[in-house]
């Protein structure tokens, strides 16, 4: 017997033979497959709505175990996380070596792009939110690990299952699409899932300030760079691109001035040495700046000068910039 919730409608949904299940599974969320039970006596049902521009499931089965393998990840090449809550009965999610269990209200967190299985004692059913990965990665600044489970007594936890079961109910609001509540989703899952543990935040954070950098210091002599840019092409978000660089006491812009004033000075020193007539003008361009005016405060106040002063002898000491010394500790002065 389907369990009922109050103003539920999933014992309407018509029942699934075996194919047809993993049919409509794999069109949502990729391959899995039903083990430890006879195809011909498979019942099984499935519930697809809208949240807020992302796809939520709700689902039930007869099976012993549903498992996603390596090579079902290969075939659908899927990046999702699902934030997936025991409904009725009782479940094993298997994950990252991990075996955690899934009572009524519990929540496990589990990643389409790792091998996975649910393992049940009999009926069992659940409510499924469908995030793309990327971008809860990026929303959050962080990777959560799959199979992680967040239990029924925390807040977040009974907000966001609240969330995710009035949308069934709802008719009405089953296709609203709110950037502002799919970020309030985001949140919550990352005060729910975040790890514990500093450091892994921190490796994945570096990795992804690393890739930052490169982009900058590849592009940051195009005038028309900005902090957009950098995140457009990094595939992360503004607010997280403005987050990594918060941690790290500086902002994505104040970091593209730094070099462009690195450069400039480089260039100063290099007319000094030559003797030429370069316009200090022409000099500021090229080192990423089209407005005069901003460069020659920018400069004044990153070496105590003018830039006609350093052009003139170009021997003055330079002094360091925090950004320089936190975010640049390995970068070679150019020839």
């Amino acid at each position: 017997m389907t369990p009922m919730l109050q103003g539920d409608d999933f014992a309407a949904v018509p029942e699934l033979g075996y194919e047809e299940w993993r049919a409509v599974v794999r069109s949502i969320v990729g391959w899995y497959n039903a083990e430890g039970t006879d195809p011909n006596t498979f019942a099984g049902r499935v519930h697809v709505r809208s949240l807020f521009g992302l796809v939520a499931e709700r689902w039930d089965h007869n099976a012993h175990r549903i498992e996603r393998t390596q090579r079902d990840v290969r075939l659908d090449d899927v990046e999702l996380y699902h934030a997936v809550f025991q409904v009725f009965g009782r479940s094993t999610v298997l994950q990252n070596d991990q075996a955690v269990t899934l009572d009524v209200g519990d929540v496990a967190l589990v990643d389409s792009t790792r091998p996975l299985a649910f393992v049940n004692d009999a009926y069992a059913q659940y409510l499924s939110l469908s995030v793309p990965r990327r971008s809860l990665m990026s929303h959050l600044g962080l990777e959560p690990l799959g199979g992680s489970v967040g239990r029924r007594g925390t807040r977040a936890g009974r907000l966001l299952f609240q969330l995710v079961l009035d949308e069934f109910k709802d008719e009405l609001s089953s296709n609203r699409a709110s950037v502002y509540m799919q970020l309030a989703v985001y949140d919550l899952i990352g005060e729910i899932f975040a790890p514990p543990d500093p450091k892994s935040v921190s490796l994945y954070t570096d990795k992804q300030f690393g890739r930052v950098r490169a982009i900058i210091k590849d592009r940051f002599a195009n005038p028309d760079l900005r902090p957009r840019d950098v995140a457009a092409e990094a595939g992360i978000s503004l607010r997280y691109l403005q987050k990594l660089f918060t941690q790290r006491g500086s902002t994505c812009s104040g970091f593209i001035d730094s070099l462009r004033l690195d450069k400039a000075g480089r260039l100063l020193r290099r007319r000094a040495m030559a003797s030429t007539r370069q316009p200090i003008s022409e000099i500021a361009c090229a080192s990423g700046f089209n407005d005069y005016s901003y460069f020659s405060q920018k400069f004044r106040r990153r070496f105590g000068y003018a830039p006609s002063a350093h052009a003139r002898n170009g021997t003055a000491e330079v002094k360091s910039s925090k950004a320089s010394v936190n975010l640049l500790p390995d970068e070679p002065n150019e020839a």
